[in-house]
């Protein structure tokens, strides 16, 4: 599993021309289910996400999870992060998960930060031709695999 995490001051998502989850000071997730991932490897990131130190503290230190300065979360969907671009110039997702266990996984993931989290939790859709518009803070944009 990989997620690209970006500490936003704002970030949404568009389908359709109709916005679907929109937050402010949080962080987006750009996630990612590789064929061989389970349950194990969403728990453990999640966890993290949660617990991660990238928000600042009054001594502007990354000193606070997104749970301390009670942020929110936007979760998208991003199959293209297991893109393999080293053999011609069209990148192939033959490790990506096939659609029916990365959909499950990445429902399972919001599921987690919902029932380990008191924050507001958006998601994109899952399969759909999306528009994510964020304000990067910092910038800080970390890229997590487990």
């Amino acid at each position: 599993m990989k997620v690209v995490l970006q500490r936003v001051s704002e970030a949404s998502v568009t389908v359709d021309n109709e916005q679907i989850g929109d937050i402010q000071q949080g962080l987006m997730l750009l996630v990612g289910i590789h064929e061989d991932d389970g349950p194990e490897q969403m728990e453990w990131l999640a966890d993290k996400i949660l617990k991660l130190r990238v928000f600042d503290d009054a001594d502007g230190k990354m000193n606070l999870s997104v749970q301390d300065v009670e942020g929110e979360i936007l979760v998208v969907p991003q199959f293209t992060l297991y893109g393999d671009y080293e053999q011609g110039n069209r990148p192939s997702y033959f490790e990506a998960a096939g659609p029916d266990k990365a959909n499950k996984l990445y429902e399972d993931m919001v599921s987690y930060f919902k029932q380990h989290s008191d924050l507001n939790i958006e998601t994109g859709e899952f399969g759909a031709y999306m528009d994510v518009a964020l304000h990067n803070d910092g910038p800080v944009t970390l890229v997590l695999e487990r």
